[in-house]
């Protein structure tokens, strides 16, 4: 099973370039964030032409997630459970049956955060401790599950090009990556960093101050894998090249391919 996490940064706007990306890598499932469209307005029928099952948790003109998926999906929930007044559409789960055995995935768009301090950042660090409950309720399944998306969490400093510059940001924060670790530490792996080590490696550069020219990247898209989805691991990498494409994001793919 070959699976990606994609920031597309709006479906309306990217809808040549993710059909284009689909069209050339063939992903299984693609896990998809900030969509920026209300589950209505999403183009559910051109991409089940391109043979996707398609499911969304939109909102209007801002964040927004979804699963394409070639494989069959059962058992779809939308929303972080642990707070009925939460309205931001930012996880969706749903369990793809892949070819030799069933996969549980949660796709997440975790709030950015900024600025700090404030409301925003405390709706960030809330929401990581919400999702830190459901990673421990999928855990407790002992099957494959993975959590995987656009995270705005710089782990570690090899994740920037430039970490100097990111110390005072909502994303590289010493309690912002404190609570990735509280996930990760449960029991999770970090596909990408368990195939590929060293600084240099991002899914992400800015519009602005030519940032993808001078290669000013970070590492915020991630793929967390339970410890029976991490046994099936064979490969996981970035699309580094997509960011070179016309319109693109300001995201690059991020994939895994499991034994699945």
């Amino acid at each position: 099973m070959k699976l990606a996490t994609f920031n597309i940064n709006g479906i309306k706007a990217r809808i040549g370039a993710l059909s284009d990306w689909l069209q050339d890598t063939q992903p299984d499932v693609a896990l998809l964030q900030e969509i920026k469209s209300v589950d209505e307005a999403f183009p559910r029928q051109h991409f089940e032409d391109m043979g996707y099952i398609v499911e969304t948790h939109g909102q209007k003109g801002f964040n927004g997630v979804a699963i394409l998926s070639r494989l069959p999906l059962e058992d779809i929930t939308r929303g972080l459970p642990g707070d009925d007044d939460d309205e931001q559409a930012r996880y969706i789960e749903a369990t793809v049956i892949g070819d030799t055995r069933p996969v549980r995935v949660g796709c997440l768009y975790l709030p950015n955060g900024n600025p700090v301090p404030g409301p925003k950042y405390d709706y960030k660090l809330a929401w990581m401790a919400r999702l830190r409950d459901r990673a421990q309720a999928l855990l407790a399944l002992e099957e494959p599950a993975l959590l995987a998306g656009d995270w705005n969490v710089i782990p570690q400093a090899e994740d920037a090009a430039r970490p100097e510059a990111w110390r005072e940001d909502a994303l590289f924060l010493p309690e912002t990556r404190a609570a990735f670790r509280r996930i990760e530490t449960l029991g999770f792996t970090d596909a990408f960093r368990a195939r590929v080590r060293g600084p240099g490696h991002y899914s992400f550069w800015d519009y602005q101050a030519n940032s993808w020219d001078r290669n000013n990247g970070i590492r915020i898209d991630h793929l967390l894998l339970a410890p029976q989805a991490a046994d099936l691991l064979r490969d996981a990498w970035i699309d580094r090249e997509v960011r070179g494409r016309e319109k693109p994001s300001d995201h690059v793919p991020v994939w895994i391919d499991i034994d699945a």
